[in-house]
């Protein structure tokens, strides 16, 4: 099973602090913890939301809007993707997971999410999910493989 664990923002992650010498340390050797088992698929962290923006959808309408957006404990520093057996292998990987510096009075979580794949919707939607719409994800991902293959 896939997993993304999305690592939220802080106060000190949106003010684009590097990272202290010691967090770059401590969380490379997590990662590469994750590498050696075989289980991480990406990781990275996120810019500022102050460099991003918004894409709001009402009805046909879209509205875009610049950051940065105000409410950080909404907002996302960074990510893993990672492939465990089960949701319970992957919490037992990310209660070991460093933290990051936070601002004086803050606190950060991470958050996990089950990927949804092709073969979910197969499960979830029975006859919907035709062979043929099968085919044409299956298409689609190797195209997207092979422009981008693992280093």
């Amino acid at each position: 099973m896939r997993f993304m664990v999305i690592t939220k923002a802080t106060s000190v992650s949106e003010a684009g602090l590097p990272p202290e010498p010691e967090d770059f340390e401590t969380m490379g050797a997590f990662i590469q913890e994750l590498v050696d088992a075989g289980v991480l698929l990406a990781a990275d962290g996120l810019h500022p939301s102050a460099q991003g923006a918004r894409i709001y959808v009402d009805g046909g309408k879209k509205t875009v809007v610049d950051g940065p957006f105000t409410e950080t404990k909404e907002l996302i520093a960074g990510y893993f993707l990672v492939e465990t057996k089960s949701l319970e292998e992957c919490v037992e990987w990310f209660k070991r997971c460093p933290t990051m510096r936070v601002g004086e009075g803050e606190q950060t979580n991470l958050e996990i999410r089950r990927v949804a794949l092709a073969e979910d919707f197969g499960d979830q939607f029975g006859e919907e999910f035709t062979a043929e719409l099968r085919e044409t994800v299956e298409k689609r991902e190797a195209t997207v493989a092979s422009r981008h293959p693992a280093e």
